[in-house]
């Protein structure tokens, strides 16, 4: 994919950008670039398929509520850790417009204030052509795809093909957050990688 025009929309936006051809490349420069840091991390495929949990918790400390026994505690420390890490449901490609779906507001809560850097890894299978059809992505494909995972008793994790706009107390699209500018106060850098990542 050419993320020529992309990485310029979003640069407009106020976002640094870096660009990868592989997974591999984009895990090793921010392995490379997160050192000796507190670390946040919100849940995420597209950073457990490229191995970055593993990567970077030999080298910082890594809060993660995945991987911890007490998961609201490792979520109010992601929040305030100097770097965070996370991924998006859908780019806009049209305006730079990054959205995020949330059930609990950890993730989306946490990428919005506080840290010195929070990076968005994103794969090509996330970038939409417009507004309405990254929202669509997020709540048509990443929302029915994560209920699955987290075994979410929705009518989308049961059939898996679309949001019903369910009223289930385990509902995990509760929560919608659009970031059309960088953030004042917090440097966010977008790593577009040119790979298949994630839901």
């Amino acid at each position: 994919m050419d993320f020529t025009a992309l990485k310029e929309r979003l640069e407009r936006n106020q976002f640094t950008v870096s660009v990868f051809a592989t997974g591999q490349e984009a895990a090793g420069y921010l392995d490379q670039a997160i050192d000796g840091r507190t670390v946040g991390c919100g849940g995420s495929m597209t950073l457990q398929e490229l191995g970055l949990y593993d990567r970077l918790v030999a080298h910082n400390t890594l809060y993660y509520h995945g991987a911890a026994q007490d998961s609201q505690a490792a979520m109010a420390a992601a929040a305030s850790a100097q770097i965070y890490i996370c991924s998006v449901n859908a780019i806009a490609a049209d305006e730079g417009a990054l959205l995020n779906i949330d059930g609990t507001g950890n993730r989306v809560s946490a990428s919005l204030f506080g840290h010195e850097k929070v990076y968005f890894v994103v794969g090509r299978n996330k970038v939409a052509p417009d507004f309405h059809q990254a929202l669509w992505r997020a709540r048509n494909i990443a929302a029915p795809k994560n209920a699955q995972r987290l075994r979410r008793r929705t009518p989308c994790a049961a059939k898996g093909d679309r949001c019903y706009d369910c009223d289930s107390p385990e509902r995990i699209c509760n929560g919608l957050v659009v970031y059309w500018k960088r953030l004042r106060g917090v440097e966010m850098e977008v790593v577009l990688i040119d790979q298949e990542l994630g839901y």
